[in-house]
């Protein structure tokens, strides 16, 4: 449960509401909730009368609102990489035929912002709008390798390090150790780490800076692909993060070189 006071139960009931595929009966949020009977009630109710929550009277079910749809998009459109990234995106794609990713860190998880399919598509976990492990996949190690200091280690101290396969990374210390080597290298694998068959390059994009503000990835299934075919595809990636990067910060801070001459 939230330690945020009002605002960070309510957001926590809305996870809550959100984290079910479809619309949810009350005594199914109930049941997995922190909260008392009677405070999860209100909490519902004031959702549900400020829009953020729908509630469907013949169904006796709550889902996700309008309202909250529309905060979303607007999210999507002034805070996610997605819309400046997508011309990128789709020329990576076609150019390598392969799935592309797009991710940012959602807390110390991944957030999968926008996703292009391959040619020959195969059915894997991600999803645009979906949120993965960091610890386990190549866009959430690349960005991980280019956090530092107390930053780092609250994204590292908040991973499950669940093994999802055998060449899952379980520890803290094996997690530091391949973050030091991407970083020296420039970019990540998946090494089958998430999903069995499934393998990618990834690298992060960032600021002038070096601040991360997300990470691209091309993954493909080890059926056609090997990770020495895919780091081959590492100068072509770096070329799409850099246009990203460099379309991001004219985006976010169109006049900063300009202030910056003036305060000069």
């Amino acid at each position: 449960m939230s330690g945020d006071g009002t605002v960070g139960k309510a957001c926590d009931v809305l996870d809550q509401v959100a984290s079910f595929s479809h619309p949810v009966r009350f005594g199914q949020l109930l049941e997995n909730s922190g909260y008392p009977k009677a405070t999860l009630y209100r909490f519902l109710q004031t959702l549900v009368s400020q829009g953020m929550l729908s509630y469907d009277p013949d169904r006796q079910t709550y889902a996700l609102g309008m309202r909250l749809v529309r905060l979303a998009h607007a999210a999507w459109t002034h805070s996610s990489l997605a819309p400046i990234a997508r011309e990128h995106l789709d020329q990576l794609s076609k150019d390598v035929g392969e799935t592309v990713h797009l991710a940012q860190m959602d807390s110390s998880q991944v957030l999968y912002v926008d996703k292009r399919n391959a040619s020959q598509p195969v059915e894997m976990y991600s999803q645009a709008g979906k949120v993965g492990p960091a610890y386990c996949t190549g866009v959430g190690k690349a960005m991980m390798a280019y956090m530092e200091g107390a930053e780092l280690d609250k994204v590292i101290a908040q991973q499950s390090f669940h093994r999802f396969t055998d060449a899952t990374l379980t520890s803290p210390n094996a997690l530091k150790g391949e973050l030091d080597a991407i970083k020296s290298r420039g970019y990540a694998f998946d090494r089958e780490e998430h999903e069995p068959g499934i393998i990618c390059i990834a690298m992060p994009i960032l600021t002038d800076r070096g601040r991360v503000l997300g990470a691209l990835s091309v993954t493909g299934p080890t059926m056609r692909r090997s990770l020495k075919e895919l780091e081959a595809l590492a100068p072509k990636l770096a070329t799409v993060v850099a246009k990203i990067s460099a379309d991001a910060q004219a985006w976010r801070f169109p006049d900063s070189k300009q202030n910056m001459s003036k305060a000069g």
